[in-house]
C-alpha cells in the first residue's frame, strides 16, 4: 500500500481494515507492517487514516450487529498497533427507530469497551451526510459522542468535505463560519484528518454521493480555500472520489498546486 501510494505522489493513505462489507481480517503480517513503517518514515509520509468496515454499527437495535461492532473494533485496534501512532476512522452508525440519545450511549459504549488505556491509534468520528437515522450528521452529535469516551486523548474527528456539505454546512460560501462553528460544539483540536469529496447533491441534499474535485457542487475555489487554511494546515488528506490510480495521481497534483 505504501509503495503504491508513492507512485501516485501520495505521502498518507486510507486502508480498509478488512472487508468494507464486514467477516474476519487477514492474518498480520509482522515484516510487512515493519516495512511500511520503514518506508512511511523514510519518505516523510503523514498519519494513516484506516477505516473501518461499512457493516460496524454501534448503534443498531439489533444487539448481535452491536456485538459485531465491538468484537470489530477491538481487534482492529490490536491490530493498528502493528503500524503505531496512526488513525482509525469509524461511520458512528444508524439508530434505525430508536431514541438519538440512546444511540449515542450504544457508540459510547462501544468505544469505550474497544480502547484500551496506552494504545497509540487515535479513533476519529466521521462526520455524516445525515441520510436516514445516521448518527453523527451534526458537530453536536459528534461533541456529545466524544464527551463519553473513557480515553479523551485518543479520540477525535474526521471531517467529509461531501457529508458535511450534504449534512446542511455550507462550507461552499461560509468555510469559515462553519469552522467556527466546529470549534464551539467540537473543539479545532479534535479534528484530526479530512475526506477531501466533492459532491454531486447541493448543500443539505442529504445523499452522500461523492463527485471528483472541482467536479460537483462544491467546485475548485472550496478545495483552494480548504488547503490554504490555517485550521487545516497540517492535516492528512484523503481522496474518496471516483477514480483510478491516475486520477488519484492528477488530484494530488491539483491540490498541491492550490496548496502553493
Amino acid at each position: 500500500m505504501g509503495e503504491t501510494a508513492l507512485s501516485i505522489g501520495a505521502n498518507t493513505f486510507a486502508f480498509f481494515t478488512r472487508n468494507p462489507r464486514g467477516g474476519n481480517a487477514k492474518a498480520i503480517d509482522p515484516a510487512d507492517a515493519s516495512a511500511l513503517v520503514d518506508l512511511m518514515r523514510d519518505n516523510g509520509f503523514g498519519p494513516l487514516v484506516a477505516h473501518a468496515p461499512y457493516t460496524l454499527n454501534p448503534c443498531s437495535d439489533n444487539p448481535r450487529t452491536r456485538e459485531f461492532a465491538l468484537s470489530c473494533m477491538t481487534e482492529d485496534l490490536e491490530r493498528m498497533e502493528y503500524l503505531p501512532g496512526n488513525y482509525y476512522n469509524f461511520h458512528p452508525g444508524s439508530r434505525l427507530k430508536q431514541d438519538p440519545d440512546a444511540a449515542i450511549a450504544m457508540i459510547v459504549d462501544t468505544l469505550n469497551g474497544a480502547m484500551r488505556q496506552g494504545q497509540t491509534t487515535t479513533v476519529l468520528l466521521e462526520t455524516m451526510a445525515g441520510k436516514g437515522s445516521e448518527m453523527g450528521r451534526s458537530f453536536q452529535e459528534l461533541r456529545m459522542i466524544l464527551e463519553g469516551v473513557d480515553h479523551p486523548d485518543r479520540v477525535g474527528v474526521c471531517l467529509d468535505t461531501c457529508h458535511v456539505h450534504d449534512g446542511g454546512y455550507d462550507i461552499v460560501n461560509n468555510l469559515d463560519g462553519v469552522l467556527e462553528e466546529f470549534d464551539r460544539q467540537v473543539g479545532i483540536s479534535r479534528l484530526k484528518a479530512l475526506h477531501l469529496n466533492d459532491s454531486k447533491n447541493p448543500c443539505g441534499a442529504h445523499k452522500d454521493r461523492h463527485e471528483t474535485i472541482g467536479n460537483g457542487y462544491l467546485g475548485l475555489e472550496t478545495f483552494r480555500r480548504v488547503v490554504n487554511h490555517p485550521d487545516l494546515a497540517g492535516l492528512p488528506c484523503i481522496l474518496e472520489t471516483p477514480n483510478d490510480l491516475e486520477g488519484y495521481a492528477a488530484e494530488i497534483a491539483l491540490l498541491r498546486d492550490m496548496a502553493k
